[in-house]
């Protein structure tokens, strides 16, 4: 996955802003267009899609954002010239994070994607409920027992939790776990979800936590 996806159809910005977010060391993909960006995020994911508004074809960022967070938190950070109050309240309401007007300064933008990521993914510790997940060790506890859980079984965990009452769909939770090239098959999800059900559930057959949504994927409550 991704630290970032930029959608600019401009290609000396976007270009331009892809160069200074790797020289912060964050992993980068670019999209020119509205298309590429959901193939990119529906294959990859990411933890923050930077997002014009402005873009080629049918796909303009508006909808870019609304598809998004369909079954997604992904933060998104809309970057555009659309300056009205009319398009900043548009793009806020369709679930953007933060709206930041163009031209803008990079110092700026940095510093706002440095806070967005302090804030969100620097958790040492997560606590969920009577569950405590350790990102260092990426150990388990429940109450005070320590819960067995393997790599993949963790991160898929911290995955819901970070999604929680958002309904991830299965391709999204498998491309992002055991990646888009995986030579694993669909069913090693459904398998992950069974052991972590009987794992931290109190009736895995009635699960009060992961919840199946039929036909989509899975949601954490």
């Amino acid at each position: 996955m991704p630290d970032i996806i930029v959608v600019e159809d401009n290609k000396e910005i976007g270009n331009l802003l892809c160069d200074f977010l790797r020289k912060e060391n964050y992993t980068v993909a670019y999209a020119e267009s509205g298309k590429k960006a959901m193939e990119l995020y529906e294959k990859y994911g990411a933890k923050l899609i930077v997002l014009d508004i402005m873009l080629p074809g049918d796909i303009d960022g508006f909808t870019v954002c609304s598809k998004i967070r369909e079954d997604s938190n992904t933060h998104i950070l809309i970057a555009s010239a659309k300056t009205d109050k009319e398009s900043k309240l548009k793009g806020l309401d369709l679930g953007a994070d933060d709206y930041i007007e163009k031209p803008y300064d990079i110092d700026i933008l940095l510093a706002k994607i440095r806070g967005i990521f302090k804030r969100k993914f620097s958790q040492d510790e997560i606590i969920e409920g009577d569950l405590k997940l350790n990102c260092a060790t990426k150990t388990l506890t429940k109450g005070d027992k320590k819960i067995e859980v393997t790599a993949k079984e963790f991160d898929l965990l911290k995955l819901l939790i970070d999604n929680k009452g958002v309904t991830l769909k299965k391709a999204y939770l498998f491309s992002n776990i055991w990646g888009s090239d995986s030579e694993s098959e669909m069913q090693t999800l459904t398998v992950h979800i069974k052991w972590l059900r009987e794992k931290i559930e109190k009736d895995p057959k009635n699960p009060e936590h992961i919840m199946t949504v039929w036909g989509v994927g899975y949601r954490f409550e």
